[in-house]
């Protein structure tokens, strides 16, 4: 069945000069990024606060509520609101810092991303603005709480009582590649007639101060209902809008207030802010300025609603708005079309809503971002070398990114973050698989990766170490790919396999210095999971081998192994690395299970799991026996392939047999590996089949790993059993479900309890494989304990159906991810309760949703369970 227009459209080559050249591709927070920071000594939460941000023009990228911009942000388009009461306007979502919060930074407002095509031709949001002064103080004030006390959110100020909000719609239709239509309505939802003011902005970020080749550029008005933009980055482009006051400015610092020295210009960034909010004479009376807005006044009567009208396109028009309701109408109809394509029909209609949520929130988080390294530290050309001391990613002076790229959560965290990228891909290849194939080669380049092959890590320090899933992503999208179009990709793959092939090296040499094939890496994304910070061990320890660290290294090898066997089939070359590679896998397994002269294995006989290992200065060496995820990501080493891919690599083949006669030790810890099974396929798996089963038994036991929502990041045994490491001081870690009460990483994630989407997806997907080998004969119980027996798939289906759970209404009604207080509105406003949030993590007990709220980057990953449903 043909996906309609949308896909037509996907499928035309050169993107970014064609329909996605616009997109919602303005950050939602560039205050109090590390891009901004020009600290001492980098503060970057304090240096560009929110007070500050309306007044500061910024050096790498710009914000807004709902924003549209093109793919190199030059014209910035986005609405502005005010209720007449507060004492700035409505410019940008509002949170806390990580100094404010309990639990880190957080943002604290009430908005959604309700629907966008892949090519964002339609794109529709969902802002709520209270009727009453926005608790700013209020939150900050009252979020000074204990780790132990939960957060102060928006909705606990009672500024929404009785309904006294405005829901504010924000939409965007494309006529054309450079003819975009926005369309703002707002709704009194409340029981008083009350104002609001609604100024849609249009603005260039600021390219020309640290630019000498560019000139300001200009945008004046034409007629009381046009204005003009011209810069020679873009050309010209006409602002159609209904009357209104037109307001202009230049986006430039006001310097006087933020620093309180003379103004290079006279009518300054905040202008358009002073002028509403005060009554200054702060905007251009020439009409003429780098940053407008178009001033609208209403007092809406109770559910009394209003629209006003934009349109930005580079054609002079006659009549903007004669074709202006046909094109929405178009659009919104094709996006429909698309998604009831992609979606089953027998998907039923509450999960289609919430898979479609997911993937709308996906396309609504990627953004343009811009940073180069060198420029940051010692300045642009004629500009004086910022003074700071020990800078961060010194290191990283190639990194020079300037592109859209997919975002864990605009908000939050408004920086790309490697293996969240990786994880965001597999949901990208459902609905625009071009894109996906694009992000993961785009962090591959040398623009990214160092020269000595690591991928970076998130822009607060590129030189920390993410699990090295990107491999397992680029597979992942050219399975899915190859299924959807009946051929695969092999240039992306030949790409891909050439670039990941530099950072399996870094990995090999960077992360197992004693060549042993034992991996380390700190932290690897999983934050706190540890007794203690494994970026900064304790003193005495002089390694520690990592049993997730050595597991993610026995998936790439099996991931780059598939992909050589994938790429043999045109090239026989890579018969090479297929060799390579599956010695590579049969050293860790062995490893893993053979350390040093004690002979001491990662996985522990006696208790059923696997465990990091740490070696001390005084040569004893022990395993720290925490059971949490670290122990079940030896689950995701697995592959399972068919003997027709070996039959044509004869060299191979004998490779692999001298391997196995040689070394049987090696083949006697690897599940299946000289056994094909009935279909032909042979398992690669570091899961023997009695190891899979010890570990099933306590991963599917309620009492430790299997939460009615998923499972849980660290067994609950330990919320009564404490895990205590005594070496030079005590280090205890302890069952925590919900937020964390460590201040580890910033105490705003938590690791020892919660459940996460990306790793539940992965131990899904695991278990998926292991079911394609063994079949449905052989069975697990169904929670542990319970003499319920199901097969590996039935499990996979099972673990589905509870992370599903979290965004189903339970039997009161109410999303599970809901507080009761959230609960009293999401479920009693019906302008509220179809609105979903798609939570970084969830409680291990209760389901409620904890962390970033628009983590609509792996968070997404809940559509594809939703598709993958068997």
């Amino acid at each position: 069945m043909s996906k309609g227009k949308e896909a037509e459209r996907l499928a035309t080559q050169n993107p970014y000069n064609n329909w996605k050249k616009w997109g919602p591709y303005l950050a939602e927070r560039q205050w109090g990024t590390v891009r901004e920071d020009y600290s001492l000594h980098g503060t970057a939460w304090d240096f560009i606060d929110h007070d500050k941000a309306r007044s500061n023009a910024y050096r790498w990228g710009e914000e807004g509520i709902a924003g549209f911009t093109d793919c190199r942000e030059i014209l910035c388009f986005a609405p502005v609101f005010w209720n007449g009461k507060d004492a700035i306007l409505k410019e940008r979502l509002f949170g806390l810092t990580n100094n404010e919060g309990n639990h880190g930074e957080d943002v604290k407002e009430l908005y959604f991303h309700q629907v966008s095509s892949p090519t964002h031709s339609y794109c529709k949001y969902l802002y709520k603005y209270p009727h009453k002064a926005f608790p700013y103080g209020e939150l900050i004030e009252k979020n000074r709480r204990e780790r132990y006390e939960t957060e102060y959110e928006l909705l606990d100020t009672g500024c929404f009582k009785d309904n006294a909000y405005f829901d504010c719609f924000v939409e965007y239709a494309k006529a054309g590649i450079d003819d975009i239509l926005m369309k703002i309505t707002v709704v009194n939802r409340g029981k008083k007639k009350a104002p609001i003011h609604i100024l849609p902005h249009l603005w260039f970020r600021n390219f020309w101060k640290h630019n000498e080749r560019f000139e300001r550029p200009s945008m004046n008005a034409i007629n009381s209902e046009t204005v003009l933009s011209r810069s020679i980055r873009n050309g010209r482009y006409y602002l159609y809008h209904e009357k209104g006051k037109q307001l202009f400015c230049e986006n430039e610092t006001n310097n006087q207030r933020i620093y309180n020295v003379s103004n290079h210009t006279e009518y300054v960034k905040d202008g358009i802010n002073d002028h509403v909010v005060n009554k200054k004479a702060t905007v251009n009376p020439k009409k003429e300025g780098s940053k407008f807005a178009v001033w609208h006044k209403y007092n809406l009567k109770p559910g009394e609603e209003v629209s006003v009208k934009v349109r930005l396109s580079k054609k002079k028009k006659e009549d903007p708005w004669a074709d202006y309701n046909a094109v929405f109408n178009e659009r919104q109809k094709e996006c429909e079309t698309f998604y009831d394509t992609i979606l089953d029909c027998n998907v039923p209609k509450a999960h289609k809503h919430i898979a479609k949520r997911a993937f709308s929130g996906l396309l609504w988080t990627k953004q343009f971002y811009y940073y180069d390294v060198f420029k940051w530290l010692f300045g642009g050309p004629e500009e004086p070398s910022p003074v700071r001391h020990n800078p961060r990613n010194f290191n990283w002076q190639h990194l020079t990114n300037r592109h859209v790229i997919s975002m864990p959560d605009k908000w939050e965290y408004p920086w790309y973050a490697a293996w969240d990228l990786a994880f965001h891909m597999a949901s990208f290849v459902e609905i625009d698989p071009d894109f996906a194939k694009e992000q993961l080669l785009l962090v591959l380049q040398e623009n990214y990766m160092h020269p000595n092959g690591q991928i970076p890590a998130y822009e607060w320090n590129f030189s920390d170490v993410n699990p090295p899933v990107h491999s397992w992503a680029v597979w992942n999208v050219y399975e899915k790919d190859k299924i959807k179009t009946g051929k695969g990709d092999i240039k992306f793959l030949e790409k891909a396999f050439q670039k990941l092939l530099i950072n399996f090296t870094w990995w090999v040499n960077q992360k197992d210095k004693n060549g042993t094939d034992l991996f380390e890496g700190g932290f690897l994304g999983l934050d706190n999971i540890g007794v203690f910070d494994r970026n900064h061990m304790p003193q005495g320890i002089t390694r520690m081998q990592q049993a997730d660290a050595t597991s993610w290294m026995a998936m790439f090898t099996l991931n780059m192994m598939r992909m050589s066997l994938e790429l043999a089939k045109t090239n026989k070359i890579h018969e090479e690395s297929v060799s390579k590679f599956f010695r590579h896998f049969l050293n860790i397994a062995w490893a893993m299970h053979h350390i040093g002269k004690r002979d001491i294995s990662l996985w522990d006989d006696k208790d059923k799991f696997y465990y990091d290992v740490v070696e001390m200065a005084s040569g004893v060496t022990d395993r720290l026996r925490v059971r949490s995820l670290v122990g079940i990501i030896p689950l995701f080493a697995v592959d399972v392939i068919h003997q027709d891919l070996f039959a044509q690599l004869k060299k191979f083949r004998v490779r692999a047999a001298n391997i196995v006669r040689t070394r049987p030790d090696l083949a006697s810890l690897i599940s299946n590996i000289e056994e094909t099974n009935a279909d032909g396929n042979y398992l690669f798996s570091i899961m023997r089949g009695y190891r899979l089963e010890h570990l099933l038994k306590r991963m599917l036991d309620e009492d430790e790993f299997l939460s009615d929502y998923g499972i849980r990041s660290l067994s609950k045994y330990h919320e009564k059993h404490p895990f205590v490491f005594v070496h030079h001081g005590l280090h205890q870690i302890q069952y925590e479900p919900g937020e964390s009460q460590s201040n580890m990483f910033g105490g705003n994630s938590n690791w020892r309890g919660p459940i996460w989407l990306p790793l539940n997806y992965m131990i899904i997907q695991s278990l998926r494989k292991y079911y394609e080998y063994y079949g449905p004969e052989y069975v697990y119980e169904f929670p542990t304990g319970s003499s319920n027996k199901l097969n590996l798939k039935e499990i996979a289906n099972e673990l589905s159906k509870r992370l599903i759970k979290l965004f189903e209404r339970n039997k009161k009604g109410k999303f599970q991810y809901h507080t009761d207080d959230e609960d009293k509105v999401f479920t009693n406003d019906e302008h509220f309760n179809n609105e979903h949030f798609f939570y970084e993590f969830f409680n291990g007990d209760t389901g409620r949703g904890l962390g970033a709220s628009h983590q609509t980057g792996w968070t997404a990953l809940i559509a594809n369970l939703i598709m993958e449903m068997e």
